[in-house]
Order: C-alpha cells, then structure tokens, then sequence
C-alpha cells in the first residue's frame, strides 16, 4: 500500500491537502480515531510518531488493548466470473473456495 507510514507496529495513511497546504493522516486498526498532520514529510512522520506514543500512553493509563482485534472472517466483493473461476480451479485442487482464498493470502503476506 502506498502512502502509510510505519511506526510500533502501527499504519497510518497519509493523504495531501493542496487547500490548505498540509499533509494529513490517521492511525488505522485501532477502535479510537487518531489523526495526524504536518506541512512537510518531516512534521507528518514526527506528529505521526508522537500521536502513535500519545495513543499508546492512553492506552496503558486507560487500560485499553491499542490495537483493533479482528474476528477472522472478512467479506470480500468480487465479480462473478472471478466467483466462478475460483469454484472452478477449487474444485479442481479438491479444496474449498475458502481454502483457495486462504491459501492465496498465506502466499501474498509471505511475499
């Protein structure tokens, strides 16, 4: 993904305000909204660093788990041929659709 910063196993996206001349972003996979700002890239990643340090700090005094915990089970929108042709190399394989799909994110976050 382009545009995100990485800090204390935390992401946060950045985005570009040409109105107002200012970089932006917010801490993504936490339960709080946490934003970020600078004029230039240096500003952003240091206000990014101190918003994630602050959240943690919050986090500990509030004891609250910072990061988001997640179910384990996504939806995913994709076209119907895609669908089909999915089906069709599971069946194939003898696996399921949810084994193909898992088996092909297994090989994409070991990429």
């Amino acid at each position: 993904m382009d545009n995100v910063l990485k800090y204390k196993d935390f992401i946060g996206t950045v985005n570009f305000s040409a109105e107002d001349g200012v970089f932006y972003g917010k801490i993504e996979g936490i339960k709080s909204m946490v934003s970020f700002e600078g004029e230039t890239v240096h500003d952003l990643e240091e206000d990014f660093k101190t918003a994630v340090d602050d959240y943690i700090d919050y986090c500990q005094r509030h004891n609250i788990t910072p990061l988001k915990s997640y179910t384990g089970k996504i939806t995913i929108k994709i076209t119907p041929a895609e669908h089909s042709a999915i089906a069709a190399i599971a069946k194939n394989r003898g696996i399921s659709v949810n084994a193909f799909v898992k088996n092909a994110i297994s090989r994409e976050l070991a990429s």
